[in-house]
């Protein structure tokens, strides 16, 4: 009888321990496991929610169900929640990474596309539209999505052993800009901190190392180019 009581309690404590963990706003972590990851995610969720009813979840995935798309993953938890909510997902493994809705007209409240870029900068956009842009649609097409706050941290190099630092860092300040435009759009503050532009200082050396590169790499062509032609002219001396 002992054992059934206990076994009961057990199935009790496990259903309100799996009831809290659907209520939180990292819905799931299977990668960085970091309390303090978790708390600011939470602090910013619930402020969000408070202040626009709009519930901004978060999900780290280790890797997607076999045989499943991102889409259809996001989609099969978004039917869990009743409330307006958006989803942003990680798959490590899968190197994904996407946001979606359970309502259409949620999209109004924030860039998406601005969101997911992987450029900072109209100048990294130029350049990267310079070399890669196949036609003059693909030229626009670049031109017009910067401001990313994800794949260009995510772009970064990291230290062995600080993945995961590299991961939250870029996360986090993807959900702070979903957040924060969802607060502008509603006419609200978040609070807590979370309405400054500091999410835009951990960029600025994203696009410092960009800049310093192009700037670089601009100094060696010259001075390649001028070797060249200093190198042209003794050989036409010499002959």
């Amino acid at each position: 009888m002992k054992i059934l009581i206990r076994g009961l309690f057990a199935l009790i404590l496990t259903l309100v321990f799996q009831t809290q963990l659907s209520a939180k706003y990292l819905y799931k972590d299977e990668v960085i496991h970091n309390p303090k990851f978790s708390e600011e995610v939470e602090a910013l969720g619930s402020a969000l929610y408070k202040k626009t009813g709009i519930s901004l979840r978060l999900l780290m995935l280790k890797e997607l169900p076999k045989d499943m798309t991102m889409y259809a993953y996001e989609k099969s938890i978004l039917e869990n929640f009743k409330e307006p909510t958006v989803l942003l997902t990680f798959s490590e493994m899968n190197s994904q990474i996407d946001i979606e809705v359970n309502d259409d007209s949620l999209y109004k409240y924030f860039n998406k596309k601005q969101v997911l870029s992987p450029v900072t900068s109209y100048v990294q956009a130029f350049m990267m539209a310079a070399f890669y842009a196949k036609s003059w649609d693909d030229f626009t097409n670049i031109m017009s999505n910067t401001g990313g706050t994800i794949l260009p941290l995510l772009g970064g190099k990291a230290k062995k052993g600080r993945i995961t630092g590299k991961y939250s860092a870029a996360m986090f300040n993807g959900y702070l800009d979903i957040a924060q435009q969802i607060a502008k759009a509603k006419d609200v503050e978040l609070g807590g901190g979370f309405d400054s532009d500091a999410n835009q200082e951990s960029l600025f050396y994203v696009k410092l190392f960009f800049y310093g590169f192009v700037l670089y790499a601009i100094f060696m062509l010259i001075k390649r180019k001028l070797y060249k032609r200093r190198h042209k002219s003794e050989n036409y001396k010499k002959w």
